[in-house]
């Protein structure tokens, strides 16, 4: 196996990461994200625990992803896989903010006791789910379609790593995930809503398709232009 190859693997094995990690998170918030007695149940949450673990995951896969391809990329642009490196990071400190706001309220159930006082407590929590939403729309949404659609797809249509076709799909759906994302901002698009996916499914595709192609195929040799 050459360099080139081995650093393809490693890209793609962690890639696949960031998407073998977030999904399940989601499934173990679920009580936490949608019970709105959640908070007054009393009890240490051990689900909601490894969901954490799971986004803190992630979050490694992000930033790792980044890293591995630099020494490939800086020679096609090193301002460019600079810039990669900060947005990922920035993006995984946005989801690790997010984190510590749903641990925050695992904590609040875990001392909760019967005859408290649970008008405050319900609003502290809400306070504190809305502080996560804005944290995964500032995060994972500005944050792939900025780091992983634009500059990624800059990158990678540059180098030629993949087919330039291939790349045209982050360099389109990168701009219309960031849009979707401005569109949830101004309260034009709900968060999860069909608009916003319609907007976000390129970029998906795109991460998929780099996540593939990067395992099972291989970068190919830099074709700089």
């Amino acid at each position: 196996m050459n360099a080139l190859r081995k650093t393809s693997l490693i890209f793609g094995l962690f890639f696949a990461g960031t998407f073998v990690f977030s999904i399940p998170a989601l499934f173990f918030y679920d009580p936490l994200l949608h019970d709105s007695g959640y908070i007054h149940g009393g009890g240490f949450d051990r689900r909601a625990s490894m969901g954490a673990l799971f986004e803190i995951l992630t979050a490694i896969c992000n930033i790792a992803t980044a890293i591995v391809i630099f020494p490939v990329v800086k020679r096609v642009s090193e301002s460019a896989a600079v810039g990669y490196i900060t947005s990922r990071t920035v993006e995984s400190v946005m989801i690790l903010s997010g984190v510590v706001s749903l641990m925050a309220i695992v904590t609040l159930r875990a001392g909760f006791e019967p005859g408290g006082d649970t008008v405050a407590l319900t609003m502290t929590g809400q306070g504190l789910l809305a502080f996560h939403g804005w944290t995964f729309l500032l995060g994972p949404q500005f944050g792939s379609g900025f780091g992983n659609g634009i500059l990624l797809g800059y990158l990678m249509y540059r180098s030629g790593l993949v087919p330039r076709r291939m790349a045209l799909l982050g360099l389109i759906g990168g701009p219309l995930a960031f849009a979707g994302g401005v569109l949830v901002l101004f309260d034009l698009l709900k968060p999860m809503s069909a608009g916003l996916f319609a907007l976000t499914g390129m970029e998906i595709a795109w991460e998929l398709s780099i996540t593939f192609y990067s395992l099972f195929v291989g970068f190919r040799p830099t074709q700089e232009k």
